[in-house]
């Protein structure tokens, strides 16, 4: 599965790629000026990959997980139904974390791109110019001005990558909670005759069957970056991708 999972996320970024590079030739003077060189190239390098990553990750973990966790609580449910709710409340409890921390994490991602392209631009000026930045030494200049430009993108990774913090704590209450719960009501269930011991000990290995899927959704929402900055990369990808030459409007006026 991961073999093949990496084929297909390559092979759709390299195609990816090719149709945005083959489309940026046939811009016009008015798209080249709306998408500025540093903005183009930070579409073809760093969102691509934020897009490949996270198609990896749906094909992978988010079609997967999904199924092994409805076919877990399926089988939680026919063990002992009470029991099971368990699960549920340790499963809303954790989609109400992760949707909150993608909620406040979003605008420190969305904010991400404007600096990528000025952190491009700072490097693309520097390199196409150098002999004029030697003749005016003008090299601290060049260095504070890339200094700043990547300070600015640390600053809100780390604040970003704060707020995803917080996925491991949510995780480990809803995993140990869950489990403390279970031993706990399953113990008074058995003393009152309502529940054997290989029914709590079916029900503690599908808690276990119950966790993977999460830890997983987990990890797909912490990998590099988050799923909304994998999104906002789509929707730029898509404005660079459909855009076509304005030379039409042009010759009918």
């Amino acid at each position: 599965a991961g073999n093949h999972a990496a084929k297909a996320s390559t092979g759709f970024a390299a195609n990816l790629r090719d149709a945005m590079y083959t489309n940026i030739q046939t811009y016009s003077f008015s798209n080249i000026d709306k998408y500025s060189t540093a903005g183009l190239v930070t579409r073809l390098t760093t969102d691509v990959t934020n897009v490949q990553n996270a198609y990896q990750m749906i094909i992978r973990m988010c079609i997967r997980a999904p199924m092994n966790l409805i076919c877990a609580l399926a089988m939680a449910m026919m063990i002992n139904f009470k029991l099971s709710m368990i699960f549920v409340v340790a499963i809303v409890f954790l989609v109400a974390v992760l949707v909150t921390i993608m909620y406040h994490a979003t605008k420190y991602f969305n904010d991400v791109f404007p600096k990528y392209d000025t952190l491009n631009e700072s490097v693309q000026e520097n390199v196409v110019g150098i002999r004029v930045v030697k003749s005016f030494v003008r090299e601290k200049y060049e260095n504070e001005k890339f200094r700043k430009a990547a300070q600015n993108i640390y600053k809100l990774f780390v604040k970003a990558e704060s707020v995803l913090s917080y996925n491991s704590p949510a995780m480990l209450i809803a995993v140990y909670g869950s489990i403390l719960m279970l031993s706990w009501l399953g113990a008074k269930a058995i003393v009152g005759g309502t529940l054997t011991t290989g029914e709590l000990t079916g029900a503690e290995a599908h808690d276990a069957l119950l966790v993977a899927p999460e830890v997983l959704l987990k990890s797909a929402l912490s990998i590099r970056i988050n799923t909304r900055f994998k999104i906002s990369s789509t929707r730029l990808l898509v404005s660079a991708i459909i855009i076509h030459p304005l030379l039409v409007k042009y010759l009918l006026h």
